[in-house]
């Protein structure tokens, strides 16, 4: 049965692992178009497992990932990525010895963009990030971590992701930057970009998101409408308090 127009991603009831050490039990969420949907829960949880599930980095035994009606838990990452899903993954992981601009180009390599086209997209990113435009001859690796993360943002947007899933993007930075950089998250998904939501910093997540699910090793254990899950008795002591 196809899914409602309004639904962009629905896992359904995925298990991965590790070689013989299972890390995902049965895991089932949706994506709805236009939205931010947070996955939270604490370090070692399974949320990046997740991530890189719906990417096609991570291997899965058994279940469904559709996207926009069609299943494609079977194609490689690069064919999800031409399917316009991208992950900014934990750590950035940027080419520290390349430029700015080399890296956020590297970014429309799976769609073999025409030059036109990169270009169009690299305005865009520079639009969104006045200081990449700043700094577009300097290498990646002498960015400071809000820069960084800005940077991995940009590249992720530079494939034209319907879906944008991001992982962690506020680890290791600064409570202003922090602000900065959820800031630039509302207003990419203002101008129509679904995203998909990974941290560890509760609060953040669930004020930015309409809905969330909370991930517990390796299994969804709780799901709701954001605010719910904000106010909930449980979630407020064991993961608000230390966020």
């Amino acid at each position: 049965m196809p899914d409602a127009p309004d639904i962009l991603l629905r896992v359904e009831k995925l298990e991965a692992a590790y070689g013989a050490v299972q890390v995902l039990w049965d895991v089932s969420f949706v994506v709805p178009r236009g939205q931010m949907v947070a996955i939270i829960g604490s370090n070692g949880a399974g949320k990046t497992t997740t991530l890189n599930a719906v990417i096609g980095t991570m291997r899965t035994r058994h279940g469904r990932i559709v996207f926009k009606g069609d299943d494609i838990a079977s194609l490689p990452p690069h064919r999800r990525v031409q399917h316009h899903i991208a992950l900014v993954p934990e750590g950035r992981q940027l080419w520290p010895r390349m430029t700015v601009e080399e890296n956020l180009l590297m970014g429309a390599f799976p769609l073999k963009t025409r030059n036109a086209g990169a270009a169009a997209n690299l305005g865009h990113v520079y639009d969104l990030f006045p200081r990449l435009k700043e700094r577009r001859s300097q290498n990646a690796g002498t960015l400071s971590g809000g820069e960084q993360q800005m940077c991995a943002i940009g590249r992720g947007l530079m494939s034209e992701p319907e879906l944008l899933m991001l992982d962690e993007p506020s680890l290791g930075l600064a409570p202003k930057l922090v602000d900065e950089i959820f800031r630039f998250v509302e207003k990419i998904r203002k101008h129509g970009v679904t995203i998909l939501l990974v941290a560890q910093n509760v609060s953040y997540a669930l004020l930015m998101s309409e809905s969330a699910y909370l991930m517990e090793t390796g299994r969804i254990t709780l799901e709701g409408p954001s605010r719910t899950m904000l106010n909930n008795p449980y979630i407020r002591e064991a993961y608000v308090g230390s966020s």
